[in-house]
């Protein structure tokens, strides 16, 4: 069974469009893990556009699931990391003028970095999952510097049409069985929805997948229950 996390990032950005408290994104974390989803996914981002530091704290401390904190490798992010302790966090690559995350992150660039980052997170207990491409390079870089996860973007082929949608998901197949070679858990996000989302369970060894903006914008006219179960069930 593939599992489902949501990302609640978007119910912050309704609340903060009017500097309030509502809508509340724990309690739409709350409803998720109510109606099914085995976690939820925050963005922790640098100008603090969506998630707050305060909406992590309250993630943890309010409920008793898997939290996932998405973040830059960013020392001030990566310090309320170690303070907050989240079961996983997902490094990503993060640009300030972006609408949202833009492609994978190049962890062979700088693997030293990156290996420094993951033995500071298990020191803790803290798995790291690596948001990158499908691409081999990334994933043995992943496997080398001790990742226990890689979430493969998915952004290429939900953006795709026709055959280039059936290329991108070969490629995402590909990454997968790379993967699994390398012992790594796989699951993928960015840009999946409703209408892609049957596809992506191809994916060998494929154990969860992150959704949000699709996610929440449906919750808008039927409820974020219902929303969540929906997603599920085209998961099963």
């Amino acid at each position: 069974m593939i599992h489902l996390a949501v990302n609640i990032d978007h119910v912050a950005t309704v609340r903060n469009a009017r500097g309030g408290i509502q809508p509340d994104p724990i309690e739409a974390a709350r409803q998720s893990i109510q109606a099914g989803a085995i976690g939820i996914v925050c963005h922790l981002r640098e100008d603090r556009r969506h998630i707050r530091d305060a909406d992590v704290y309250a993630l943890r401390s309010e409920l008793n699931t898997k939290l996932d904190l998405e973040m830059a490798a960013q020392e001030d992010i990566i310090r309320i990391a170690e303070d907050v302790k989240p079961e996983l966090v997902t490094i990503v690559p993060e640009k300030r003028k972006e609408l949202t995350t833009d492609g994978g992150l190049n962890i062979a660039a700088d693997s030293s970095r990156y290996a420094e980052l993951v033995q500071r997170m298990h020191a803790l207990g803290i798995e790291v999952s690596f948001f990158i491409e499908p691409d081999s390079k990334q994933i043995e870089t992943a496997q080398k510097i001790g990742a226990d996860i890689i979430e493969l973007h998915t952004g290429t082929y939900a953006d795709a049409i026709g055959s280039n949608a059936e290329e991108a998901l070969q490629l995402l197949i590909l990454g997968g069985k790379i993967a699994q070679e390398h012992g790594l858990k796989v699951t993928a996000g960015h840009g999946l929805d409703y209408h892609n989302i049957t596809p992506i369970k191809s994916i060998p060894g494929l154990v969860e997948v992150s959704i949000g903006h699709a996610l929440i914008s449906r919750a808008l006219f039927i409820g974020i229950p219902q929303a969540v179960k929906d997603m599920i069930s085209l998961l099963e």
